[in-house]
């Protein structure tokens, strides 16, 4: 109401922030309004419509390796304690397919044949991968038939066709356990599980 300093009670354990200003005085954090101990303080007129902000759920983070051969087979060696792996991202022109151009092993993810990947690591307690949508770019060169590997294991979906010849799936697109396949100059962006 005034120029003076006033305290609002408000929970402040995981922000706040100005939802509106009501005033024609500025509301500027800082200096018009600020967190304190069991709410907030406005002040030099500023009044406002304030929110308590909601907690940040943990944000699931991925475990991705990389691992590359250059034609000759290559170890990879790392702490797996019986985590499962999967082929996250195939970087590569040559294929990789798991049992044949990449694998595992105790404690380490081989390739060979050329296969440059990166791999994802599961969880050690056994309760898999990160559940989170896997996006996959993928593009037919030259009208010519194109495998983009990635280990697939519920299925994948065209979420964006990039390219103006269409992608229509079982004819210019599709995918198997080894990724996804394109042809016939389809370029998209594909989900996968």
């Amino acid at each position: 109401r005034d120029m003076s300093r006033v305290h609002c009670p408000i929970e402040t354990r995981h922000g706040v922030e100005l939802v509106r200003q009501l005033s024609g005085n500025t509301c500027i954090r800082g200096s018009e309004w600020d967190i304190e101990r069991g709410g907030i303080w406005v002040a030099l007129g500023c009044r406002g419509e304030f929110r308590a902000l909601a907690p940040m759920g943990e944000v699931p983070m991925r475990r991705v390796v990389r691992c590359e051969s250059d034609g000759r087979q290559n170890s990879c060696p790392l702490m797996l304690r019986g985590a499962p792996v999967r082929l996250l991202r195939q970087l590569s022109a040559w294929p990789c397919k798991e049992g044949r151009s990449w694998g595992v092993r105790r404690n380490e993810i081989w390739v060979s044949r050329g296969c440059d990947g990166e791999f994802e690591l599961g969880a050690e307690d056994g309760s898999g991968f990160v559940d989170v949508p896997r996006l996959l770019t993928c593009e037919s060169k030259g009208k010519t038939r194109r495998m983009c590997g990635v280990t697939i294991e519920r299925g994948a979906r065209l979420q964006r066709q990039l390219s103006n010849s269409a992608c229509v799936e079982g004819s210019s697109w599709g995918w198997s356990r080894d990724g996804v396949w394109v042809d016939q100059g389809c370029r998209g962006e594909f989900v996968v599980d």
